[in-house]
């Protein structure tokens, strides 16, 4: 009987001695190359853009506590509604106290390439272990508000719309008592009634006076060498919805909704998308070393955990992961949102293909996947960054342990980013050299985004560094290559259209995008929804609001973005200026 089945018997096996949970799995002989030319390549531009603070985030040459490991999110979002994607990246600190300069950053787009810090004077100064961040407009004002969870207290940043933003988490009842390890956190309208509401949830229990120091236990020990605690052996925490009122305040619904109920696994990236395709945002959260929660909305205000059952809580054989990050997509171009979850290393990075109905399948192995298990995988996307008309699959690396090539030679402390492209048949080929210097740049990073930063047609990819500047990988794609944007602005729905659902044919393919206030790992990436199209000159659109509302737009030209307004169809079509850079 499998691990799987034990566990929906009621039968728990024993968790494993040690704190993470890695399978032990060997890679798959790679086949051969598909010889296929890569039409993207990419550049880290960072430095020269201006995003030169670096993240601060727990030991360099060591860790003694699991907080100064998981490290935090970033976001791509227009805080200031120019049309250009700002990016907010999250910091963290030192044990023993924040260096002079810690914050997390918002980085304004100066529309040259360049980014310019703001921080400071949009009030945004703050230092602490940040970890997750979701945006949304929670009170539809026109303006992108900003969650933050940390370790310790959470804060809801209202956007003023000067450019600036106010703490408002007490006078929001967001504030609670004591320390709480916030972790995944994303606006949904679960209730469809036009308003954000928040789900949080929190990773485990952590004190720093009672948790065991590296090799003091079993739970303490990772390949013979001591390693900081956890997650197993550490106490897992539980989780909280919070219903927008619409005057400014939440109320916590937590256990009239059924969320608190889900107890017993370390809670990490949370994704709010309707995965049963019935109209209601549903709740996916990535769970480490333990089961992951899938919450079906019931569409009466509760929810159900049915993750086992969906085929989503486990891997294929019935075993626990270490899921960190998630990417959201249809990867199969069949009209429903798929999953690619990330793990540790010695184990694959897990994709699910959905049947539809919220049903999963694991396709990992089959798809091709199994070629890559060295690396501890964390911020993940299904994204077509070739603009060839499938989605590819896209994730960042590093090790929890920093120094650990110095205990364990087989172990690299960071490493590089993992781009498996689609092959349109159901398989994924992995690039290790076609898409530039950046791809093999090795590092430890946490939380991507994805998104457009220069307004070029094509998804760039910003990414938290742990104790090192962010890296913002530029995309320079072929421009035969065409595309289409798409920005939803909701009218009886949410401002934001979070829940927002875009399906796109084009010649005979046919896909699904979703607007989603969190994905990757902690992140936030950009909500216009992007889709290439291959050669394809024409694509028809059709658009399901979160209020339930479906809209039809018939064919429409290629190569620009339409802002797509509830009620109204198309109020505008920018087509960008490009200025292709030389590859």
């Amino acid at each position: 009987m499998t691990r799987r089945q034990l566990i929906l018997t009621g039968l728990h096996l024993p968790l494993t001695a040690q704190g993470v949970s890695s399978r032990g799995v060997r890679p798959t002989p790679r086949g051969k190359p598909s010889g296929l030319p890569f039409a993207a390549k990419f550049t880290d531009v960072g430095k020269q853009a201006g995003l030169v603070h670096p993240v601060i985030y727990g030991g360099i040459e060591s860790a003694d506590y699991i907080v100064e490991t998981v490290g935090p999110g970033v976001a791509f979002f227009d805080y200031d509604n120019d049309g250009w994607l700002d990016i907010l990246v999250l910091n963290g600190s030192r044990i023993g106290g924040a260096l002079a300069g810690t914050s997390n950053r918002l980085y304004k787009n100066n529309r040259d390439g360049t980014f310019t810090d703001v921080t400071e004077k949009a009030g945004l100064i703050r230092t602490g272990w940040a970890q997750g961040v979701t945006i949304g407009d929670y009170n539809n004002d026109g303006h992108e508000d900003i969650f933050i969870t940390y370790w310790g207290q959470n804060v809801l940043y209202r956007n003023n719309g000067d450019g600036t933003f106010t703490d408002v988490t007490k006078q929001a009842g967001l504030l609670q008592e004591g320390v709480h390890w916030g972790s995944g956190c994303t606006f949904v309208d679960y209730d469809r009634d036009g308003r954000l509401d928040l789900f949080v949830a929190n990773y485990l229990e952590f004190d720093f006076a009672t948790v065991p120091k590296p090799g003091e236990s079993n739970a303490c020990m990772w390949k013979g060498a001591p390693v900081m605690c956890g997650p197993r052996g550490l106490k897992p925490s539980r989780h909280y919805l919070f219903h927008n009122r619409g005057d400014g305040t939440f109320e916590d619904v937590s256990e009239k909704s059924g969320i608190s109920k889900a107890r017993g696994s370390y809670a990490m990236t949370a994704v709010a998308a309707d995965l049963d395709n019935d109209g209601w945002p549903d709740l996916w959260v990535a769970c480490d070393s333990t089961p992951s929660f899938f919450f079906k909305n019931n569409r009466d205000g509760t929810f159900r955990e049915e993750g086992l059952s969906r085929g989503i809580a486990l891997s294929d054989d019935g075993m626990e992961q270490a899921g960190m990050g998630i990417g959201i997509g249809d990867y199969d171009l069949d009209g429903s949102l798929d999953l690619f979850k990330t793990h540790f290393s010695e184990d694959t990075h897990g994709l699910y293909r959905n049947d539809g109905r919220g049903n999963f399948t694991e396709t990992t192995l089959q798809a091709g996947l199994g070629v890559e298990t060295r690396y501890v995988g964390w911020g993940a996307g299904i994204v077509d960054l070739d603009n060839d008309g499938f989605p590819d699959l896209f994730a960042v690396t590093g090790s929890p342990y920093p120094g650990i090539e110095k205990r364990v030679a087989s172990q690299a402390h960071k490493g590089p980013r993992l781009l498996f492209r689609n092959l349109g048949n159901g398989k994924f080929e992995e690039l290790l050299d076609q898409a530039g210097p950046a791809i093999n740049a090795a590092h430890s990073s946490r939380g991507c985004a994805f998104g457009d930063f220069d307004n070029d047609g094509d998804i760039d990819i910003v990414i938290v560094n742990m104790n090192e500047p962010p890296s913002l990988l530029r995309n320079d794609v072929d421009p035969r290559r065409h595309w289409l944007k798409v920005k939803l602005v909701g009218t009886k729905s949410n401002r934001s259209a979070i829940g927002g659902r875009v399906t796109l044919k084009y010649g005979s393919k046919v896909q699904a995008q979703e607007v989603c206030a969190q994905s990757s790992f902690y992140s936030v990436n950009d909500s216009r929804l992007h889709f290439g199209l291959g050669q394809e000159l024409t694509a028809s659109v059709t658009v399901r609001w979160p209020s339930g509302v479906i809209e039809s737009i018939g064919k429409v030209k290629v190569d620009r973005l339409l802002t797509i307004q509830e009620g109204k169809g198309i109020v505008e079509e920018t087509e960008f200026k490009i200025s292709r850079h030389v590859a």
